[in-house]
Parts: C-alpha cells; sequence; structure tokens
C-alpha cells in the first residue's frame, strides 16, 4: 500500500495477478512487467517485498511489477517451471526475458533489469 501524509490508499503499490489475470495483465501489457512468483511462508520474499515496492513506485513509468502466490496460482507456476521463491520473471511483449531467483538488494536488482527495461 502507498501512503501519503499518513493516508493509505486502496490501490497496492505490487498489486496480485493470479492465473486467471496473467495474460491479460502481464502477457498483455504495454509496458515491461517484473512479476514477483511469491508465498506467504517465503521468509525471503517477505525480504524482497518492500525493495519491489520502491522500485514499482519508482520506476512506474516503465516498468510495472506484480506478484503470484504460487500456493493460490499453480497453473502460471508450473507453465513457466518456477521451483524457487521468491522467482522474478521479467515479460516484455509477452514473452519472458530475464529470470532471477532469491532475494537481493534493491541496487542489484536494478541493475540486473537495467539491460532489458
Amino acid at each position: 500500500m502507498t501512503t501519503t501524509a499518513g493516508t493509505t490508499s486502496a490501490v497496492p503499490t505490487v498489486p496480485s495477478v493470479t492465473d486467471d489475470t496473467f495474460a491479460a495483465e502481464v502477457l498483455a501489457s504495454d509496458l515491461p512487467v517484473l512479476v514477483d512468483f511469491t508465498a506467504a511462508w517465503c521468509p525471503p520474499c517477505r525480504m524482497i517485498a518492500p525493495v519491489l515496492e520502491e522500485i514499482a513506485v519508482e520506476e512506474a513509468h516503465r516498468l510495472r511489477i506484480v506478484q503470484l502466490d504460487v500456493d493460490s496460482n499453480p497453473a502460471t507456476q508450473a507453465a513457466y517451471g518456477v521451483m524457487s521463491m521468491p522467482t522474478l520473471l521479467l515479460f516484455r511483449g509477452g514473452e519472458p526475458v530475464k529470470v532471477m531467483v532469491g532475494a537481493r538488494p534493491k541496487r542489484r536488482l536494478l541493475q540486473e533489469l537495467a539491460d532489458v527495461v
């Protein structure tokens, strides 16, 4: 959630997608989309969540970030062979162009995305 002057907006900075909404929200996007394959039971997923929220706000003009809960959405997880959480999969033009597995600091993540965003 984003906060402004002590108020919380109803729009999360990193919205969730599902098996049902993945094609429309990710594959059909005009912007590159970084999908965070995550799970509630995953400590590294919780570690990277604030990093992804910051980047989602700062890079909103050129990158969209969404999350997909693998426990609730096994079809998409299986379709892309995601075995470890967190897995960050960058889509551009409906195709996966980069895979990053594991939590990482903001600076490193931005460096890894620089050549494909």
